[in-house]
């Protein structure tokens, strides 16, 4: 059964955090290639072979590092090596290939930079370990699909429907009014901060993946504390905060000074909140940020989003 967009950008989360300090070729790059084709939902295994033989000139037998025919060749180096030495080996392993098997693509990757190379198109796209949930696009081909462009419309549209979504479950809970919008600012800027350099890089979804339980009813809790931590300076904060807590910046402000009711969270809150989270934020215009937080409250707004607002 194929996997969700979100499963899959779950498994990435979980691959980013397995492998954020692999460092060395040989130790890791079988595991880290199985984990890989593992977050598609993909075994390895039936699709692709490790150190598939090839002969590309008289001086003997080369071996490719991972090698699906006619799809993918993947050439693994230790951090810090020269990967576009590394695609020049690759490419070097198409004189000992079938016609009928040569790639499409081509990934190099260190174990945190990632290289691909998609030879038709004659596009390449470099991205970080780090940065992996945000384009697990560029790797549609691993599920037999095209890379799709998406406009600023869709973009905006769609942050206004997974936003409104939010809303309307915590609205049908009873939780409204005043509250309600004050909660949903918050958990806007939230978003913005970690996809735009405010927060660390995916801080916000790693705190809620990690400390919040699967039924959602702690959410609430964490979602407080994280709120009262964001208005207190470093040197006002308890020395007794948890590491994961202590990380979150200083918003300077009244953003989160005002003491609201939170809202009960039940799984399915809880999973809608988490899909928010995975989108890509800074991809939304910042001219489109109050027209989006006016959109959520109104479901005819939401449609019209777009329309209205399609550049900086």
């Amino acid at each position: 059964m194929a996997l969700s967009i979100r499963d899959m950008r779950t498994n990435a989360h979980r691959f980013v955090q397995t492998y954020s300090e692999a460092q060395k070729e040989n130790a890791e790059s079988q595991s880290f290639l199985n984990d890989f084709f593992a977050i598609f939902g993909i075994p390895r295994r039936r699709v692709a072979s490790f150190e598939r033989p090839v002969k590309v000139d008289e001086k003997g037998t080369k071996r490719i590092d991972l090698f699906w025919p006619g799809v993918l060749l993947v050439e693994m180096k230790s951090q810090g090596q020269n990967l576009e030495s590394a695609y020049q080996q690759g490419m070097g392993y198409f004189r000992g290939l079938k016609d009928e098997e040569l790639p499409r693509y081509v990934m190099v990757c260190d174990l945190n930079t990632f290289k691909l190379y998609d030879l038709d198109q004659k596009h390449d796209y470099t991205i970080q370990l780090a940065d992996l949930v945000d384009n697990l696009d560029l790797f549609s081909f691993m599920l037999g699909k095209e890379k799709q462009d998406i406009t600023e419309y869709e973009l905006n549209e769609r942050a206004a429907l997974l936003l409104g979504q939010l809303h309307d479950s915590l609205e049908k809970s009873g939780y409204v009014g005043h509250d309600l919008q004050v909660f949903m600012v918050r958990i806007l800027f939230c978003m913005f901060a970690e996809d735009t350099g405010v927060f660390n890089p995916r801080q916000f979804i790693h705190y809620l993946l990690r400390f919040t339980a699967d039924t959602g009813n702690d959410t609430e809790m964490h979602l407080q504390k994280i709120f009262q931590v964001l208005d207190k300076p470093d040197d006002q904060r308890n020395k007794n905060l948890p590491d994961e807590q202590a990380a979150f910046p200083y918003v300077n402000g009244h953003l989160f000074r005002e003491r609201i009711d939170m809202p009960s969270f039940d799984a399915e809150m809880r999973t809608q909140l988490i899909e928010c989270c995975y989108f890509n934020w800074k991809d939304i215009s910042p001219a489109v940020f109050g027209s989006l937080f006016q959109s959520i409250m109104d479901k005819q707004a939401r449609r019209n989003l777009g329309a209205h607002y399609t550049s900086e």
